[in-house]
């Protein structure tokens, strides 16, 4: 019997070519795999039949948008998931679940090889063999643009050569990544640290300098997550659309930051994720009120490693699974009501409302009806300071000496 590569397949030119690079390259069958995250574009049947035509003996394609939202996004928006604290993990959330269609689609097919397109200098390499990997663990990884030499201009020339059905003139200086919780842009004029991007690399994001008139919106959460917007019922991958067109009108959420990759060497990155942000936002203003303080404290340290754990490619590892555990336990009163402005590159918490909130007001307030027992202070800040203070007297003491 032939055998089979399962390749993880975008419709690009790269993953096109590779059909048949794997092909020649190892004599096995290539089976395409594309899995629609919420990246807009073409169609996934548009997608299959190009994968047909490049010479692809199987091509299994999966419409995941809802899945994405449901059990990736939204684990994300819990954990408040910002890596290195500004970027909200757009692709590395996406891998985990191409990987679980890939694995799939290798039982169903009966293939022994997974083929991606990453370099071997990216975190994506990572991010899908260590997945692969961990969920079948008896298959083969292979990258032919790491480990069969298919350079750009190798596949240009391929592709014409063999007459595949792909655009091969276009020229984009840039590598670009996209799915409903955000996009990715690196590469080319943004590898000298010091050019400011372009206006031509934004999509999802309207320039913010002349924004339309401010956009007051109220965010609903139930148990962390995005139930209602403006009081209209909507599913997480509803609510992350609604918040991409309208934020993205403002500008909200456009991010430049030099990273750190797993690999070891820093690296520029674009980042537009405009539904990501306002939701973070929203959501980290609803725990300002209703997760208890040492706990709000903690799950913030939890937040920052859970983001780190899932960069580095370890989305199906133990510890991210306790984690998750934790940061589930954190959302059981975080349902309330948010309402934000959107408005010129900014998304502006001005009001928040729960009934599982812990702020009191009689509490808070310094005018007529105030509860707080002022005469308890007094003692409360000798007794914090006690041990701070009799280590200062030590310290006089032995200096003394």
């Amino acid at each position: 019997m032939t055998e089979r590569i399962v390749l993880a397949y975008s419709g690009g030119l790269d993953t096109s070519v590779a059909i048949g690079w794997i092909g020649e390259a190892t004599g096995a069958e290539v089976i395409a795999v594309a899995v629609d995250v919420g990246q807009g574009g073409e169609s996934l049947e548009t997608i299959r039949q190009r994968a047909l035509g490049c010479g692809a003996v199987e091509a299994y394609v999966a419409d995941a948008s809802d899945e994405f939202a449901n059990e990736y996004c939204m684990p994300t928006l819990k954990a408040n998931g910002l890596y290195q604290g500004h970027y909200p993990l757009v692709s590395a959330i996406s891998r985990p679940v191409i990987v679980k269609h890939l694995v799939k689609a290798a039982r169903e097919f009966g293939a022994t090889t997974v083929a991606h397109g990453c370099t071997g200098k990216g975190n994506d390499q990572v991010r899908f063999e260590v997945g692969i990997q961990t969920l079948g663990p008896d298959l083969k990884c292979i990258a032919p643009v790491r480990d069969l030499a298919l350079t750009r201009d190798k596949a240009i020339a391929f592709a014409e050569e063999k007459g595949l059905p792909i655009e091969t003139t276009k020229k984009n200086p840039y590598s670009i990544d996209q799915n409903v919780w955000g996009r990715a842009v690196e590469t080319g004029y943004l590898e000298d640290i010091w050019n400011g991007p372009t206006k031509d690399i934004y999509d999802y994001t309207a320039t913010p300098e002349f924004p339309p008139a401010p956009d007051e919106v109220i965010i609903s959460f139930e148990a962390g997550i995005p139930v209602a917007i403006d009081g209209v019922k909507v599913t997480p991958l509803q609510a992350i659309k609604e918040l991409n067109r309208r934020a993205g009108a403002q500008g909200v959420g456009r991010i430049d930051v030099v990273e750190d990759r797993l690999v070891g060497i820093k690296s520029r990155e674009i980042y537009e994720a405009p539904g990501a942000m306002a939701l973070i936002t929203a959501h980290k203003h609803l725990e300002d009120i209703t997760v208890e303080r040492e706990q709000a404290r903690f799950k913030a340290t939890v937040g920052q490693r859970w983001s780190e754990l899932v960069y580095d490619g370890q989305w199906f590892s133990p510890l991210k699974r306790s984690l998750d555990a934790f940061i589930e336990d954190t959302q059981r009163y975080v349902t309330g009501d948010i309402r934000m402005t959107l408005h010129g590159g900014q998304a502006v918490v001005n009001g928040r409302r729960s009934d599982t909130s812990l702020y009191d007001f009689s509490l808070a307030t310094y005018d007529t009806g105030d509860t707080f027992d002022q005469s308890m202070a007094k003692g409360f800040i000798e007794l914090w300071g006690m041990s701070a203070k009799v280590a200062s007297g030590r310290d006089i003491r032995v200096a003394g000496k």
